[in-house]
């Protein structure tokens, strides 16, 4: 680059600064931070372990952004200057240091763009993923466990993310019939709620003596988690029904000889949820109702989505309609049918 592509590149990134920063509102966030600054302070704050972990966590990424956007704008300013000082004095070696510099820049910018798409209301927050498999029996079942395989692998290797399973069901034979993870970690919704949908596999059946080729389907589900105490979405005691049953698989003797496991059914609705994962039932109680909160908030968006289609007179695409269709055979291809 000479110096007037370097100005040039120079104003594009400001450009872009300044678009990102609109969408990210620092002023507001800045805001936010006193607020839960505030809330830091009261006596009672650290009675409740978990929920001050996650106001710590949220106002330490609150001033990331902020502070990352201050930078950005000073490493801009920075290199205005530097600039305006080049079209005075020349220095090759300066010209290249700032081209170096811009390329910087923009990287920084891009990473920092992502988060202008996290915006969501509950995007921030953990989330609930639960996969079931669909259509194809056997091969389906398994087609659910490759899944949830594919998913704790990406989890696994990304350490912003953990995550625990909370229910399990298996086969007759092989494979998943359902299966659900809690995920925590910062924007752990925002990342993961465009893989909610129909799930499409197409291969070679290991299943079928004949080696005949098998369509199977699952559907995975992406939720917002809510506390089992959130008073966003209120679950009255007459709508709901709890059984519980014991648990098999780990956690010892406590949960094959005490009925740890949990069932509870949502009255109104006819929404049932189970956990069994946790060794005590209490534990499988909270998970339980926090599981019910977030099905009866994707009702709830559904139901508000129905109404804005009858209102524009056109079929929106339902919670269940095929995403991504993944082909093993004759060729090897993973493509996502909503982009193309």
């Amino acid at each position: 680059m000479d110096l007037s592509e370097c100005s040039a590149k120079l104003d594009e990134l400001t450009v872009k600064i300044g678009h990102i920063k609109a969408k990210l509102d620092p002023a507001a966030k800045t805001a936010k931070i006193r607020e839960l600054e505030t809330i830091t302070q009261k006596p009672e704050f650290w009675k409740a372990d978990q929920s001050a972990r996650k106001v710590m966590q949220e106002m330490a990424s609150l001033k990331e952004e902020v502070d990352g956007i201050r930078a950005l704008e000073k490493e801009a300013a920075d290199q205005r200057e530097v600039i305006a000082y080049l079209q005075t004095e020349k220095d090759d070696s300066l010209i290249a240091e700032v081209e170096t510099n811009l390329h910087a820049l923009a990287k920084k910018l891009d990473s920092l763009e992502i988060k202008t798409y996290l915006s969501g209301p509950y995007d921030r927050g953990d989330a609930i993923l639960a996969i079931h498999s669909g259509q194809g029996g056997t091969e389906a079942m398994d087609w659910a466990a490759m899944l949830l395989r594919m998913y704790m692998h990406y989890l696994d290797t990304n350490p912003a993310f953990s995550y625990r399973l909370i229910e399990e069901t298996k086969g007759e034979e092989a494979g998943l019939k359902s299966a659900t993870l809690m995920v925590t970690g910062l924007h752990a919704y925002g990342y993961l709620k465009k893989e909610a949908g129909t799930h499409r596999l197409v291969r070679l059946s290991p299943f079928n003596a004949d080696s005949l080729r098998q369509t199977s389907f699952a559907l995975v589900e992406v939720l917002p988690h809510f506390e089992d105490d959130t008073a966003e979405i209120e679950v009255s005691d007459e709508d709901v029904e709890w059984q519980f049953y014991r648990s098999g698989g780990k956690g010892g003797q406590n949960v094959n000889k005490v009925s740890t496991a949990v069932r509870l059914k949502h009255l109104p609705s006819g929404i049932v949820v189970q956990s069994q994962e946790e060794r005590y039932q209490e534990q499988n109680r909270k998970i339980a109702l926090s599981l019910l909160k977030s099905k009866l908030w994707l009702l709830r968006e559904m139901e508000q989505e129905k109404t804005l289609s009858s209102m524009k007179g056109q079929k929106m695409a339902s919670w269940g309609s095929q995403i991504r269709s993944y082909v093993l055979h004759p060729y090897k291809l993973v493509k996502d049918n909503r982009t193309g």
